[in-house]
């Protein structure tokens, strides 16, 4: 499947169908750098379906300025979309990311929450359906506006490795700060959550939200990273050299768990102890550190489950339920 690309009249189409009313286009259009201190520019909206087999919503948001992807000097991925499932029921994973999005799914009853979900695949591909539109299809159901992130995949050679990743949901939770009007969201309710690799990247959102690991770009960058609430399901705690990632940074390379300070934002953690994956241990420790470090948080460990599972089990498997636990968390802290 060829890369989301907006040539000149596709990107005008876009800017033109922003949802922040009043905004002239040749304001939204400026170059980054003229905008860092004043307004956020208005998303940009990719004209729906300019790739319908791809994606899962129909409001699809750029989420850096066109050309201004960090690190992408000499990358030459182009995006695929590979079906694993049938078309009763999808299980897609996107490769080779090079234009980072958000896919809206906006509730029928908003209630201020927004959630980026970041689906797993081991950082080299993303399972977009049973931990994306899966748990955004559930999590609209509780009054959540939920963002699935296609975020980089370090294998295709960002300069950056694995904190290619993390500028993405960094730069996610900023741009849904930004233009939390635009989609009716508090913009001090926003929560990071993902599974797997995915989980990961949640974790390294809890634990990373304030590293600089990108320079601003617009007045959005002003904005915290900070998630409100994360949840990490049966995420692993260590980066690790990989096929297509030669080497990591002593950074990047330290492990999450001990990244773990007094102050961070509540986090659910949800892993199966037959997962042969992931190990359990790997949240385990993270819940732990949570709670030497005072940290607000709760774990749920099932017996049976494996590893990937998502929002995919059947009805008569007690992991399953896991999203219950999960909303009934938020309604405590007043997430939701």
């Amino acid at each position: 499947m060829r890369d989301l690309h907006l040539n000149r009249r596709a990107l005008t189409g876009a800017l033109a169908l922003s949802l922040v009313a009043g905004r002239a286009l040749a304001q939204a259009a400026k170059p980054a750098d003229a905008t860092l201190t004043g307004t956020p520019a208005a998303p940009v909206i990719i004209p729906a379906p300019l790739e319908p087999a791809g994606l899962l919503s129909k409001e699809v948001v750029e989420l850096w300025p066109v050309g201004r992807v960090p690190g992408s000097a000499g990358v030459t991925a182009t995006r695929q979309v590979l079906e694993r499932g049938s078309p009763a029921a999808h299980d897609r994973a996107v490769m080779h990311v090079s234009r980072p999005i958000l896919e809206v799914f906006r509730p029928e009853k908003p209630n201020g929450a927004a959630m980026v979900i970041l689906p797993g695949g081991g950082y080299m591909r993303l399972a977009v359906d049973k931990e994306g539109a899966g748990g955004a299809r559930r999590l609209v159901k509780a009054g959540i506006t939920c963002f699935v992130l296609n975020y980089r995949l370090p294998v295709d050679g960002w300069a950056d490795g694995y904190d290619a990743a993390l500028q993405d949901v960094q730069r996610a939770v900023r741009l849904i700060r930004a233009n939390a009007k635009t989609w009716g969201v508090d913009p001090a309710r926003v929560g990071v959550m993902g599974f797997s690799a995915g989980g990961h990247l949640a974790a390294a959102s809890l634990t990373r939200y304030d590293a600089k690991v990108y320079e601003p770009i617009d007045a959005a960058d002003q904005l915290s990273a900070r998630p409100d609430v994360v949840m990490v399901g049966y995420g692993v705690m260590t980066a690790t050299p990989r096929p297509g990632i030669a080497t990591v940074s002593a950074e990047t390379a330290k492990p999450l768990n001990e990244r773990v300070r007094k102050g961070l934002p509540p986090t659910f953690v949800v892993h199966a102890a037959d997962d042969r994956t992931v190990q359990v241990t790997n949240s385990l420790t993270l819940f732990q550190a949570l709670k030497i470090a005072e940290v607000p948080a709760e774990l749920h460990v099932y017996q049976e489950g494996g590893h990937g599972f998502g929002f995919s089990l059947p009805a008569e498997n007690p992991a399953s339920r896991w999203p219950d636990a999960f909303e009934a968390w938020l309604r405590r802290l007043k997430f939701i």
